[in-house]
């Protein structure tokens, strides 16, 4: 499998499990139609109609496409991170019982580990 060339800081997230700064990704505030990719493989991992405001500082989702995202307990096994299926770069966390949404699920996902591709119109 082929995967897309990350730059350095898309390495230090993807690959070495770091965190973008809160209030700095691209898709926090942002509001399209359409779906997020994997910035490194591509896969398929959310859609627009999942995505909400979760005041946290990081793009906020409370479901993701069936298959696409994997759940593991965090190196500091207090928190669940979440890794893309297919190639296992580093997403971001998952967070439940917050009663954001009805759905009470947040993935908090690094803008960096995401690529937006718009709803063909």
């Amino acid at each position: 499998m082929q995967f897309n060339k990350l730059t350095s800081e898309e390495e230090k997230v993807i690959l070495h499990k770091g965190t973008e700064a809160p209030w700095s990704g691209e898709y926090n505030q942002f509001h399209k139609k359409g779906t997020y990719v994997c910035r490194q493989c591509e896969m398929p991992l959310y859609r627009s109609e999942d995505k909400f405001d979760a005041h946290c500082g990081w793009p906020g989702f409370d479901d993701e496409i069936s298959g696409a995202v994997q759940r593991s307990t965090d190196a500091d096994g207090s928190r669940t991170e979440i890794i893309c299926a297919r190639c296992g770069g580093h997403l971001g966390h998952v967070f439940e019982g917050e009663q954001l949404t009805s759905k009470d699920t947040r993935h908090c996902v690094n803008s960096i580990s995401l690529k937006f591709i718009p709803d063909e119109s």
